[in-house]
């Protein structure tokens, strides 16, 4: 009789305890809310100031006229330094990726994944010095070539690691499948596997570019800077980040400051987008 009273009674308090998880999940959800609110807000003002007082100084001539001006000579070297950085990370980048993902099992393929890790995390100032160092040095020289090659340093690690994960979520069976086939190993990584994991390593490398796109500290110790536009990477060259960091010490031309960081936050913002589609697109 009691144990029947017991279980009454248990079954009695049970529809309170949904009642309570509700009210705590409500509760909590409340608060997840009020917090990204309380962190979206120094951003959305950063972002309203950058537009007020940049927009009004987003002109034809910033884009057809070098300093003091416009900004011709930092859009040109900026998109001369990515190339740069481009030629020497795609390719480094890719066969590292494909070598951690293949050899995954292997001690060396461990180290190389700790180090990646470690070489995500140096400071982009470190990267310049090291270049500085290794080429302008050498050069003695100040160089858009330096430049690049300190960028492209800082995207080896991201792009090491998008190929990692992209080869990572290919099934073996379709490797298997080419090589079934009479395809040779080299042959089926660059016709089968890689282009089907083509998204995920696409986008890697496009968020390693915009990661870079706004670097300031390692060009300023290798590219140093031009106030004339031209296409000769063993000169010094200016890039957008460098003419920001030029205007903001120069108070005559410090409305160029804030078209110039407008322009940089676009093209961020549009590389990221377009990562993200991709992303989305080509998503196993």
């Amino acid at each position: 009789m009691s144990s029947q009273k017991l279980d009454i009674n248990s079954i009695a308090r049970k529809p309170s305890a949904p009642k309570r998880r509700t009210a705590v999940s409500k509760a909590v959800h409340i608060v997840v809310i009020g917090f990204s609110l309380l962190t979206a807000v120094p951003l959305l003002s950063i972002l309203f100031d950058l537009i007020r007082k940049g927009w009004p100084h987003f002109n034809f001539t910033l884009f057809v006229e070098s300093t003091p001006n416009g900004i011709l000579n930092g859009i040109v070297g900026t998109f001369l330094m990515l190339l740069i950085a481009m030629a020497i990370s795609i390719p480094l980048g890719l066969m590292g990726g494909v070598f951690l993902a293949e050899k995954k099992e292997k001690r060396l393929a461990g180290v190389v994944r700790t180090l990646t890790d470690i070489l995500q995390g140096v400071p982009s100032i470190v990267w310049g010095i090291v270049v500085y160092m290794m080429v302008v040095k050498t050069l003695h020289s100040y160089s858009a070539l330096a430049g690049g090659i300190a960028l492209g340093f800082m995207m080896i690690p991201m792009i090491i690691r998008s190929t990692e994960e992209g080869l990572l979520m290919i099934p073996n069976t379709l490797k298997e499948a080419g090589l079934a086939l009479g395809g040779s190993y080299t042959k089926v990584m660059f016709t089968v596997v890689i282009p089907s994991a083509f998204g995920s390593i696409f986008t890697g490398i496009l968020l390693a570019m915009s990661r870079v796109m706004g670097e300031t500290a390692p060009l300023m110790v290798t590219a140093l800077g031009a106030t004339y536009m031209h296409f000769d990477v063993s000169k010094p060259m200016s890039a957008i980040s460098l003419l920001i960091w030029e205007f903001y010490s120069n108070p005559q031309l410090a409305d160029l400051v804030w078209s110039s960081s407008l322009l940089l936050l676009i093209l961020i913002l549009v590389m990221n987008l377009l990562a993200k589609n991709i992303s989305a697109k080509w998503r196993i």
